[in-house]
């Protein structure tokens, strides 16, 4: 036998001692940790607090002076002295209606007045005369009544021109488009050299306070309603814009709708409800304590509403399914009217992967993460046993003499250049 045959046999031999050596040392792996018994959830505890009994409506706010301007007279518009959305002030001129026919009128007027004034003068005068020739006994009696009669009929016909003459100028101011009160001018429809009559509507104008809610109540409710009942008026996304009071209740029922009008100031300034304005009304009847639960605990399917209320059944926590009967929305709460009692614990995570009966584990806080795992007494025994075969496997390359004559071959061949090759 060779030297190099009895070299790699060594060799060889040197694996296979250290091999087994590693599996001798080799321990049958720990048995795993316990398994997870139930799903991880949060609960809080069902507890009373007051909430309000109340009923939605639509609610028209309304300004209590909101006057629609139309002409009392005819004619063609020749003026338009105002603009949509200005604020006027009482009296401010709006429009004008083209007046010269009517102040021809009021000047005819005037010159009838003229001449009905200047014949009572001359009976004035003319009575007083035919007196004092009655008392001096020149004139008979006949004479001093008919000329009394002359003054009364004078007297008259003086008082009527003077009456048609201030109904004339009257009718001329008419002419003349004026703010009633304080306001904002609304839209305006009609343009200058349009003719207009008593029926078309020229602008509003609406105070810019002093607004009133008009809620109609179904006639079922009309002996909750009272005065000073507290109402909640909210915009369509639910945004309180004012809390009210009732302050007028209609004493007789609507007979188009067959409901209750009933009246809430708004204080508020039309930069944030405007006249006409629909809104929402809350209108609370009464305030009573109730269990409430967040929105999250609250699974809906169909008309079923249900909570999972944590029960102990012997050593397991499990997630009981309880059908409840919702009441009003308390914010982020709903209101439970039955199925719950004052304690129940109810489990707000996790409720999509919950069914009746499932295995829960109560979270007091946040998950901690857990320990780093202890290396088992088989894996701690397989990798002494990996690091002696290395060791065992290092010490043989090193130590055997075909590998330190290799060595040497590989440094002789390092100092050698190859020739480089033409192609």
């Amino acid at each position: 036998m060779t030297q190099n045959a009895v070299q790699r046999i060594l060799t060889a031999g040197c694996f296979i001692l250290a091999g087994l050596a590693a599996t001798g040392c080799k321990k049958p792996a720990a048995d795993a940790g316990p398994q997870m018994q139930g799903l991880p959830v949060q609960t809080v505890t069902v507890a009373l607090q007051p909430v309000a009994q109340s009923s939605d409506y639509v609610a028209t706010v309304k300004s209590r002076r909101s006057a629609t301007m139309q002409p009392q007279v005819s004619g063609s518009l020749t003026q338009i002295l105002t603009r949509s959305g200005e604020h006027v002030r009482a009296g401010q001129v709006l429009m004008e209606i083209d007046p010269r026919q009517q102040q021809a009128m009021v000047e005819s007027q005037r010159a009838t007045e003229q001449q009905k004034k200047a014949l009572f003068d001359y009976n004035t005068v003319e009575v007083d005369r035919q007196r004092k020739l009655f008392e001096a006994g020149v004139t008979s009696r006949d004479a001093y009544d008919q000329a009394q009669q002359a003054y009364q009929n004078a007297k008259a016909d003086y008082d009527s021109a003077a009456q048609s003459r201030k109904s004339q100028e009257q009718l001329l101011g008419y002419y003349t488009i004026r703010s009633p009160f304080d306001g904002v001018v609304g839209d305006i429809p009609v343009h200058v050299g349009d003719y207009v009559t008593t029926s078309t509507m020229l602008t509003t104008v609406d105070e810019n306070k002093d607004l009133e809610a008009y809620i109609y109540v179904p006639t079922e409710r009309s002996s909750q309603v009272r005065m000073g009942q507290a109402v909640d008026l909210t915009d369509n996304n639910g945004k309180l814009l004012e809390k009210t009071k009732v302050d007028f209740i209609s004493p007789e029922v609507d007979s188009t709708l067959q409901e209750i009008l009933v009246k809430a100031p708004v204080d508020t300034s039309l930069e944030v409800v405007r006249n006409a304005q629909m809104v929402k009304a809350n209108i609370i009847w009464s305030t009573k304590p109730m269990a409430v639960v967040p929105v999250l605990a609250v699974t809906r399917r169909g008309e079923e509403s249900f909570v999972y209320v944590v029960q102990q059944q012997g050593p397991m926590t499990i997630a009981h399914r309880t059908s409840v009967v919702l009441g009003e929305t308390v914010g982020n709460n709903y209101s439970i009217a039955s199925g719950l009692n004052t304690g129940d614990k109810v489990v707000v995570s996790g409720t999509q992967f919950l069914v009746d009966g499932m295995p829960v584990i109560l979270m007091g806080g946040p998950p901690q993460p857990p320990p780093p795992a202890a290396k088992s007494a088989g894996a701690q025994s397989m990798n002494n046993g990996t690091e002696a075969h290395a060791s065992a496997a290092k010490r043989v390359t090193v130590s055997h003499p075909l590998h330190r004559k290799h060595r040497r071959s590989r440094a002789r061949r390092r100092g050698h250049v190859k020739p480089a090759q033409v192609t």
